[in-house]
């Protein structure tokens, strides 16, 4: 592959809550990707069981297996999350901590870039950091700059149609995900 050939990543949603101000944002993602950039979401991880020993050793989950193997084909992630007091909230971490014990591990050397959303002011920074600090441990290769925090995000997404409507922020994050795809471009073999 050339490296201005085309990109296909997925989005994995940290939110269960169905007008959740985060799916806004990950919805919005395929409309604002550069040229020759598609962006799919990931199935959900409602679908996960919490993880336990016992559980894996039965066997993988199926909807684990499939989203490893969905991973494992993107050429990167978007994480798009919550803040749950001041981490990532756990049905995230759950959903990281099965997908880092699939063989060969999934996100290991992959491209991911970060987004949150927050009614909050700072937009969810603290969920980001901690997020950090568990793909290093799995090798993941995350974005650096720009980070994608998005504050007061009530504001931004309308209340009816749930769609991301601010023009800032959508042009931001577009600005992001042109970064991430050159991020992307560079790390591929």
């Amino acid at each position: 592959m050339t490296n201005q050939s085309s990109l296909h990543f997925v989005t994995l949603l940290g939110s269960l809550r169905k007008a959740s101000f985060n799916a806004a944002v990950a919805r919005a993602l395929p409309e604002l990707a550069p040229e020759g950039v598609s962006i799919s979401p990931l199935g959900s991880i409602a679908d996960f069981p919490h993880y336990s020993q016992d559980t894996q050793d039965a066997g993988f989950p199926p909807p684990v297996l499939a989203m490893a193997e969905a991973i494992r084909n993107a050429d990167g992630v978007i994480i798009v999350t919550p803040e749950y007091n001041y981490s990532v909230p756990g049905v995230l971490k759950n959903a990281i901590d099965w997908l880092s014990r699939v063989t060969p591990q999934p996100l290991a050397a992959k491209p991911v870039a970060i987004q949150t959303a927050s009614p909050g002011m700072i937009g969810g920074a603290r969920a980001q950091y901690h997020l950090r600090q568990s793909l290093v441990f799995l090798n993941a290769f995350v974005l650096n700059r720009p980070e994608a925090m998005i504050g007061q995000v009530a504001g931004k997404v309308d209340a009816d149609t749930l769609e991301l409507t601010d023009g800032v922020t959508r042009e931001f994050l577009a600005t992001q995900l042109a970064a991430f795809s050159q991020f992307a471009r560079k790390l591929r073999p």
